[in-house]
C-alpha cells in the first residue's frame, strides 16, 4: 500500500500516437487535507474510492489504499465532494518496462499536462521518453487535490 511515484510535465502530444489506452477521468475529493486526501474517481465506467496519506520529504512515496465502488455510488459520492472536480484524459503508454500514466487536463486546468510513473523503489531506473519534460514530483501544485482548489488556469 505504498504508492512509490514520480511527475513529470509532458513538452509534447508525441505520447498520444504512442498510448495503448486512453480513459476519461472525473475525480473529486471529499477531503483534500495535505496529510490525508480522500477521493471520489469515475474512470470510464468503474468507480474508486482512494485514500492517500503525506508524502515523505521527497515527495515520491506515501500511502495508497485504494477500492473499486459500484459506478451509480461514485456518481452520487462525487456530488459531495468539494468544489473544483479535476476533468481529465489519461494515456496509458508504455516506455521500456515502464507505464507513464499522462493526463491531459481540461475545464479550469486546461493546458496543463502531467506524466506519472510508478516505480517499485524510489532509486527505480526508468526510460524517459523524449515527449517528457520537467519533473515536478514534489511540487505540490501538480498534486490533483491542489489543482482542484488553484486550478492551472489561475496560475500567474
Amino acid at each position: 500500500m505504498l504508492e512509490i511515484e514520480r511527475k513529470f510535465l509532458v513538452k509534447s502530444d508525441q505520447f498520444k500516437s504512442l498510448a495503448f489506452t486512453k480513459n476519461h477521468i472525473a475525480q473529486g475529493y471529499l477531503n483534500s487535507h495535505p496529510e490525508r486526501t480522500v477521493r471520489i474517481r469515475i474512470k470510464g465506467e468503474s468507480g474508486f474510492l482512494t485514500i492517500k496519506g503525506k508524502g515523505n520529504e521527497s515527495g515520491v512515496s506515501r500511502f495508497e489504499w485504494e477500492t473499486e465502488i459500484p459506478l451509480i455510488e461514485a456518481k452520487h459520492l462525487i456530488q459531495l465532494c468539494e468544489k473544483g472536480v479535476i476533468d481529465k484524459i489519461r494515456y496509458e503508454v508504455q516506455s521500456g518496462s515502464h507505464i507513464f500514466e499522462v493526463d491531459e487536463f481540461f475545464g479550469e486546468n486546461e493546458g496543463l499536462v502531467i506524466a506519472e510513473i510508478e516505480l517499485k523503489s524510489e532509486d527505480e531506473s526508468f526510460e524517459k521518453p523524449d515527449w517528457l519534460g520537467n519533473e515536478v514530483t514534489n511540487d505540490e501544485r501538480y498534486y490533483n487535490a491542489f489543482l482542484s482548489h488553484h486550478p492551472y488556469k489561475s496560475w500567474e
